[in-house]
């Protein structure tokens, strides 16, 4: 069963209800964040709710964070010691949805296939429910026999996945897409950042054709290693760099939730 918090009622996720006039659902109209629970506790929480915050202002749409902010407190209460993901949604309708939700199964290492993308302008930034081109890119990987999309431009201009950042190794250098490239600022990318040497540039074809190893990097994947990309095998998967660069995360987590921690 997955707990949810509904404008601050708290029951079973398949219980609740909204109404079919929210124009969340209707036009996708609304702002998100999905954060990882360990062990009950939220990781780097305040700063999912301030990229909420800034959604939620680029869209223009006015949602209580004070009042939601109290019901995912609840909300944990509820769940428990759990580790799992905390989704959270504010709608045009004005609902303000929160769920805990069981980790996804996923492989130890992706097998990625390149799908075209062209990114927008409007909504740079902004992590909004008009997700539909991101789950279609997946979708279509799917369909070719791999794991994840990588979204690519017409150009051939490396982005990111639909819903994780890209990293890639070449002459045992760490790199990846830089902001300006239209990508979501993620927090665990901003977090890698932090705690390993990184170059921030843009990624061509060639560069995965040269790349030693790559990786993703997601709240819910955390860092996980790319076997193949399209028709490219890379040498290591996981190679040294990507193991260090996950092992650097576990330990950014493990001080951020200490420090966290009631006394």
């Amino acid at each position: 069963m997955n707990l949810a918090s509904l404008d601050g009622r708290i029951g079973p996720a398949e219980e609740m209800r909204i109404p079919v006039t929210d124009e969340g659902l209707l036009r996708g109209d609304g702002a998100f964040e999905v954060m990882r629970l360990y062990g009950g506790r939220p990781f780097a929480l305040a700063d999912h709710l301030e990229r909420l915050r800034r959604s939620c202002e680029g869209l223009r749409l006015e949602a209580d964070l004070d009042a939601l902010a109290g019901e995912l407190a609840a909300l944990l209460e509820g769940a428990g010691p759990v580790d799992a993901l905390l989704r959270v949604v504010v709608t045009r309708g004005g609902r303000r949805i929160a769920i805990v939700e069981p980790l996804p199964h996923r492989p130890p290492v992706a097998r990625v296939a390149t799908i075209t993308y062209a990114p927008g302008r409007i909504l740079d930034g902004l992590k909004t429910l008009s997700y539909a081109g991101n789950m279609l890119a997946g979708r279509l990987a799917k369909e070719r026999g791999f794991d994840e999309g990588l979204l690519v431009t017409p150009h051939g201009r490396v982005l990111e996945g639909p819903t994780w950042t890209f990293f890639w190794v070449h002459g045992g250098a760490l790199s990846t897409p830089p902001l300006e490239d239209h990508i979501l600022a993620s927090i665990t990318r901003a977090r890698l950042l932090e705690e390993c040497e990184v170059t921030e540039r843009p990624c061509t074809l060639d560069d995965l054709r040269a790349a030693e190893e790559a990786f993703i990097a997601s709240t819910v994947r955390e860092v996980m290693p790319i076997a193949v990309v399209d028709d490219i095998e890379l040498p290591a998967a996981p190679g040294p760099v990507t193991l260090d660069a996950h092992a650097r995360f576990q330990r950014r987590v493990e001080r951020e939730l200490a420090a966290a921690a009631p006394a």
